[in-house]
């Protein structure tokens, strides 16, 4: 099974090596960003993808996207620090196979790989239990009111990118973008630069 790893810090990449050193069925293959992850994707199709949500230029839902959009039935399972159910929840409505948190068991990630790698789905237990039992608390995260798009939108937006450069970066035009981080900040009821910013860091955005 060949895994394309998708994160920009190296000891990640080591440490699912690690996790597979006695597996001779595994091939780790690496990139670093959103695009060197493209790439690789696309001139070594792998059997399972996992990528990182908070890349250093467009995140892992963004890249998601792209491998989908040229093969719709690619095995993806997002990796990231955040366990907000609400990210688990967009990470499935793009078509991820999977989600794990980097704060949970490490072999959470090893169920993961050999799930979605022989044609399965997973999320840990804790993470089942709460997107199934969220309820009411679900609907009250500011999250929740936002697309995946919109959430990789206000995350470029929280860094200081300028709506241009966002559009380049997403691949859209400059009159989208305007449009969706005006509804963006209408959904949550921000204004300033630095109310965003405040927001990304308290849901772990950035």
């Amino acid at each position: 099974m060949r895994v394309l790893i998708v994160d920009d810090h190296p000891i990640v990449a080591s440490g699912c090596r690690a996790l597979f050193a006695d597996d001779r069925d595994i091939v780790i293959l690496e990139a670093s960003d959103a695009e060197s992850g493209e790439r690789a994707f696309v001139a070594e199709p792998p059997d399972v993808c996992v990528l990182d949500i908070n890349l250093p230029t467009v995140s892992g839902f963004e890249l998601a996207r792209r491998i989908l959009a040229r093969a719709p039935f690619a095995r993806i399972i997002m990796f990231s620090m955040n366990d907000d159910p609400v990210f688990a929840a967009r990470a499935i409505e793009i078509g991820a196979k999977g989600y794990v948190s980097k704060s949970g068991d490490p072999c959470d990630l090893v169920e993961a790989i050999r799930e979605v790698g022989n044609g399965g789905v997973y999320l840990p237990a804790a993470m089942a239990r709460s997107l199934a039992f969220a309820g009411p608390a679900f609907a009250q995260s500011p999250l929740s009111k936002l697309t995946s798009r919109e959430i990789e939108i206000l995350r470029l937006l929280s860094t200081g990118k300028s709506l241009s450069e966002i559009a380049w970066l997403v691949q859209s035009s400059y009159k989208t973008i305007a449009n969706t981080s005006s509804i963006i900040r209408q959904k949550l009821g921000l204004r300033s630069a630095s109310e965003l910013v405040r927001f990304a860091i308290e849901t772990r955005l950035v």
